[in-house]
């Protein structure tokens, strides 16, 4: 109620004052071209800016700018990582982490981090964050409903002090209950960039600093998913299904300082250009997991859900890890050849825990993971006519055996065609986690030292405005995952066991990926549909075959176009397979093969509008949970997403 009546108070003012009200040409409008009233009696046109000079654009120079129209697209975004998850599977709460439904969307970078992927979802990395150029000061406010008490909310805003000079700062804050127990989500995400030029453009400076922290209780799953599944209307009340950790939570934080700059040796700028380039990049990491409960009681029976521990109750476990990255080049730019850049880079990592431990069968694990090494590379960028490409090769010239090659092509037919293809080599060092880790459950400790991962990757993408088309063929070998390795006594006591693993054999992937939208006047139809096939000889990468979203909607101006609304069905699905499980206590998703998800139908109901440059998103969010079934899962032991309504907007303010 307390929604509707906070739209009421929003959107009624808003409406009133969007109306055009027609007067004498003797009064005074505030309303008009100018910009204040002394340029109403001076009759001196104010300048108005154009959306073209509002830009956001990344570290590799691709542009976009502020976007305030309603679309599809845009409802697809208003979410907690605030862009389409198509491929991603919620967890139960908002601000949990994500299984995955399309492979592709794996992103591999040469160089080890920290690991604890699951917990990176919703974490900025460095080429995550965007840099801006605004005319007037440009500010963003979003805010949308979580799950019970909570808010999620992100403001930004950014301005020009000079044609030179930009900032932006932005924040970004969640928090959120949750149905369950034990499953509350609170995050901070700091964000500040600035950008800066010389006249000339002889100096280019991009930089940013991050400081984000997530924190998730932990419950481990549900204990009885025959009590989910029943339909007993006393496991409605959700706190009433039993889990395994009643007090659990894990905990990232990161800070991150940021710059790319880039000097041209000639004053002059001409046909031929010289620079000398360099990219900095200092970051450190921190992951804890706490269980102050060690022994879970399930049925009144005690249960060890992560095995035998070393301490009696209070477990803390800590991992620290700090990045030093520095990247040098010369890059030389002619106007016909296009732009030549070699380089040279520095890549040095600590990953601490400040003690050693000895096993029971006198093996050590180490305290610490020191890595240093560099590499040399060259790339190519060329751009002319309809043809844009990026290639670049880098290999390491000491001891650590890794590199890089990325082949990346584009071109444009027309303003509405474009072809899009790419080529990936990479001969990746493991993630820190899978060599080492330290933890007070005593099967939580390992010291390995796997083989460098190898993948070949090559993709094809079309954009025409007919269809949408994206196939991508990806060779793996030497891959690495985490592997429920509980035996048959374990699983019996309901106790959970993960270790990393390495597949010796050659793993086959292939995805197909469409997209089509239908419009029939007011009507639309939009459709993406996924097809994946895995190649294996033993079931390590387990993804579903087809997944799919079809939206039909109906979108119309109101009250003489100052109300733009739109509102459609949205239907998901996906085929089942042998989904990953979660584990807090390494915050890494494992294969497993004892249980299948997947196979049931969700469906949503949404309307939308726009007032000028505000919008406003209802949902409800899959509302059939309530007549079909209760056989939704996210992971094993742990469903997927009740019926909620939810409410949300964004705010753009161009001053």
């Amino acid at each position: 109620m307390r929604i509707f009546f906070f739209l009421y108070l929003l959107v009624v003012p808003t409406l009133l004052f969007s109306q055009e009200k027609k007067g004498s040409k003797s009064n005074l409008d505030m309303n008009t071209k100018y910009s204040s009233i002394t340029d109403t009696l001076k009759k001196k046109e104010a300048k108005i800016a154009k959306i073209e000079q509002y830009q956001i654009y990344t570290l590799e120079h691709d542009t976009t700018y502020a976007d305030t129209s309603l679309t599809l697209k845009s409802a697809y975004r208003q979410n907690y990582l605030r862009k389409d998850n198509f491929g991603l599977l919620d967890f139960p709460n908002i601000g949990q982490t994500y299984n995955t439904l399309q492979y592709s969307l794996t992103d591999f970078s040469p160089y080890p981090e920290i690991g604890f992927k699951g917990k990176h979802f919703s974490y900025l990395e460095a080429y995550d964050i965007r840099y801006y150029s605004a005319a007037t000061p440009f500010t963003e406010l979003f805010f949308n409903t979580t799950i019970n008490k909570g808010q999620n909310v992100d403001s930004f805003i950014t301005l020009n002090t000079s044609k030179n000079l930009n900032f932006s700062i932005a924040y970004r804050g969640l928090r959120s209950e949750g149905n369950y127990i034990n499953q509350l989500v609170s995050t901070g995400n700091f964000r500040f960039t600035t950008s800066y030029f010389t006249t000339d453009k002889r100096y280019i400076l991009n930089a940013h600093f991050t400081s984000q922290d997530i924190s998730n209780e932990e419950n481990g799953g549900i204990t009885t998913p025959e009590d989910f599944e029943s339909g007993d209307p006393d496991f409605k009340n959700r706190q009433r299904l039993q889990v395994y950790l009643t007090d659990a939570k894990s905990f990232l934080k990161g800070t991150r300082l940021f710059f790319d700059h880039a000097f041209r040796v000639n004053p002059t700028e001409g046909n031929n250009n010289l620079y000398v380039t360099h990219e900095f990049n200092y970051e450190h990491k921190f992951f804890e997991y706490n269980q102050p409960t060690v022994v879970s009681t399930v049925d009144g029976v005690a249960v060890e859900r992560f095995g035998e521990s070393y301490v009696a109750n209070g477990i803390n476990d800590q991992t620290r890890f700090e990045k030093l990255y520095n990247k040098v080049g010369l890059a030389y730019e002619n106007s016909l050849l296009g732009k030549f850049n070699f380089f040279i880079d520095d890549y040095r990592s600590n990953y601490d825990y400040n003690r050693i431990i000895f096993k029971k069968d006198g093996t050590m694990v180490p305290d610490n993971l020191y890595l240093q090494f560099n590499n040399v590379g060259g790339q190519y960028e060329y751009q002319k006519n309809k043809w844009k490409g990026r290639f670049l090769y880098s290999r390491s010239v000491t001891n650590q055996s890794l590199s890089d090659l990325d082949a990346k092509l584009r071109y444009n037919l027309n303003d509405k065609i474009q072809f899009d293809f790419r080529y990936r080599n990479i001969n990746k060092l493991p993630n820190n986690n899978y060599n080492l880790y330290q933890s007070s459950f005593v099967d939580y400790n390992w010291s390995n030292d796997f083989k460098n991962e190898k993948i070949n990757s090559l993709s094809a993408n079309i954009y025409t405005p007919w269809l949408n088309a994206e196939v991508q063929y990806t060779v793996l070998k030497d891959h690495l995952y985490f592997d429920d390795v509980s035996t048959d006594a374990q699983i019996a006591a309901q106790t959970q066991i993960v270790s990393p693993a390495q597949y010796g054999n050659v793993i086959n992937y292939l995805s197909v990926k469409a997209n089509k939208e239908f419009k029939f006047g007011p009507f639309g139809f939009d459709n993406t549909f996924l097809y994946q096939k895995v190649d294996q000889s033993d079931l390590v990468l387990n993804v579903p075959d087809f997944v799919t979203r079809n939206t039909l909607y109906y979108s119309s101006y109101f009250f003489k176009k100052a109300l733009f609304m739109q509102t459609g069905l949205t239907f998901n699905y996906f085929t089942e397979y042998y989904g990953n499980g979660y584990n807090p206590v390494v915050g890494e998703f494992f294969v497993q093969n004892d249980k299948k998800i997947g196979g049931y139908a969700n469906f949503d109901y949404y309307i939308n509008f726009r007032i000028r440059q505000t919008r406003f998103y209802f949902r409800a969010e899959h509302f059939n949970a309530s007549f079909s079934g209760n056989n939704y899962y996210s992971a094993p032991n742990n469903p997927y997403r009740d019926f909620a309504i939810r409410f949300g907007l964004v705010w753009n303010f161009f001053q």
